[in-house]
């Protein structure tokens, strides 16, 4: 199925097209619209033009436009799984639970915008003052850029447009290439909804000029990126004077405890290391245990490991799929590679069969490895020794990333002090650093990026601003 560009409330059939490959068998899959500079300046001016009256909506009627969507996602669910799955090759059990999250936070996108208002304050208060009625209001920014990955290519694209425009802003979306038609099914829903604001969301597809023409322009306020750290470096070297909201790589660790349950642990490690091919920016990548327990959790997490289901993302049974593309599978040879030159050892996994990859655990890791220096992105886990917490914590925390990290532990000093000290955006208990609530603030620090999404937090801090008021009497 072709996935076309909108500008605005007009869908652009005439562009040329590119097709997308299954990554589990090749097939072709759907078709891009290959978007131009040109359609970046009229989707911009579109946007800018459609931004007043998108402010001007009267909230219920945006609030209605979100649950409209909600519910019409919820009748296609079963229809857009199978979409993601084909498209980027995600297990469709979880491509099911992307879907049911998304449609959770366009709920929690309406429900927010109901308690994001202002405060009043009493202008006597200094002897500077006097008597006003002095006040704050939150407004819509205007326009919003919104750039999406692969990895979640529905529930990603809704943690950016379903706050934005639910706060009264226009978007343009450019989500990733390799999901056209996930964002093309989506974006459709919200464009036909009766409760729509005319032209206050469009759709572009990459081409050549597209983002540079959309990020240097002045006409989006605010910039929300989901990608890699180079091209977040990227997008605020050619900015200009904007918000940016960039969330961006990470390299996940936990600390495996002498007091923890490790059968829990492990099952819970492999699950965090080893969903979505390990494919997700808090994807489980550096496990420090404790010595004291190192040789029974190494075995337990071979063992939990070894019963992940790799194979077809269609079947029900499986955990694992296939891995985006050939470059991210090469990538992932590779960091096994120099590990294994550098002295590591592989416990389990390094086969492959096209692109898909089997879990994989490298033993004996050491800090100074270039596997545990950088995000992987890969079904790939590092296993290094610790004798104590404080060296843990102090190898967690000389990474460049901050994203999230966690901890499993019956010590609540050790608990309380790692709250207190590890550097990352999100710290989780007893449990992976995969662990993320859509409700919940979700950003990182150091490389990782800047701002916050969850929809509550976005809508403070990116999607909408403060006007200040002061009536004299």
């Amino acid at each position: 199925m072709r996935a076309y560009c909108y500008f605005g409330s007009t869908c652009n059939e005439k562009a040329p097209i590119k097709a997308v490959l299954s990554p589990y068998d090749q097939s072709v899959v759907s078709y891009a619209s290959v978007c131009t500079q040109a359609d970046a300046k009229s989707m911009l001016n579109i946007a800018h033009n459609a931004s007043k009256a998108a402010k001007s909506a009267p909230l219920h009627q945006r609030i209605n436009w979100l649950m409209d969507v909600a519910a019409k996602l919820e009748n296609i669910k079963e229809a857009m799984a199978k979409t993601i799955t084909d498209e980027v090759g995600k297990p469709v059990r979880f491509s099911r639970i992307e879907v049911d999250r998304a449609i959770e936070t366009i709920k929690l996108s309406a429900s927010a915008m109901m308690h994001i208002n202002g405060e009043t304050f009493d202008t006597t208060a200094m002897p500077s003052g006097k008597k006003t009625l002095s006040f704050y209001k939150r407004e819509a920014v205007g326009v919003v850029l919104a750039i999406t990955p692969f990895n979640f290519p529905l529930n990603l694209v809704v943690h950016k447009i379903a706050p934005a425009l639910v706060a009264g802003n226009a978007v343009i979306l450019k989500p990733t290439s390799q999901a056209p038609l996930s964002a093309f099914k989506l974006v459709k829903l919200f464009i036909e909804s009766p409760y729509a604001s005319k032209d206050a969301l469009s759709l572009i597809y990459s081409g050549v000029g597209v983002n540079d023409a959309l990020v240097q322009s002045d006409i989006p306020r605010v910039i929300s990126f989901t990608g890699s750290v180079s091209v977040g470096k990227e997008i605020m070297q050619k900015a200009g004077i904007k918000k940016i909201a960039l969330e961006l790589g990470g390299n996940a660790a936990t600390y495996i405890d002498a007091s923890a349950n490790v059968a829990l642990a492990a099952k819970r490690c492999a699950f965090g290391a080893f969903i979505n091919s390990g494919q997700v920016c808090i994807s489980l990548q550096r496990i420090y245990v404790h010595t004291a327990v190192y040789e029974a959790f190494s075995k337990a997490l071979v063992e939990e490991t070894k019963v992940l289901h790799v194979g077809s993302p269609y079947d029900d049974k499986t955990f694992i799929g296939p891995m985006v593309n050939q470059s991210a599978v090469d990538k992932a040879k590779r960091w096994i590679q120099s590990a294994l030159n550098e002295g590591a050892q592989c416990l389990c996994g390094f086969t492959c069969k096209d692109l898909m990859f089997e879990p994989t655990i490298m033993g004996d890791v050491r800090e100074e490895m270039n596997i545990v220096c950088e995000e992987v992105f890969a079904p790939i886990v590092s296993l290094i020794k610790v004798s104590h917490y404080e060296e843990a914590k102090h190898k967690i925390n000389a990474s460049s990333y901050g994203l999230q990290h966690s901890l499993f532990s019956n010590d609540l000093a050790m608990v309380s002090d790692a709250i207190e000290h590890f550097e990352a955006g999100g710290i989780v208990v007893n449990d992976i650093p995969t662990l993320r609530f859509d409700m919940q603030p979700y950003g990182g620090v150091k490389q990782s990026g800047i701002g916050k999404e969850g929809p509550y937090y976005a809508l403070l801090d990116d999607y909408t601003q403060i006007k200040s008021v002061v009536i004299c009497q």
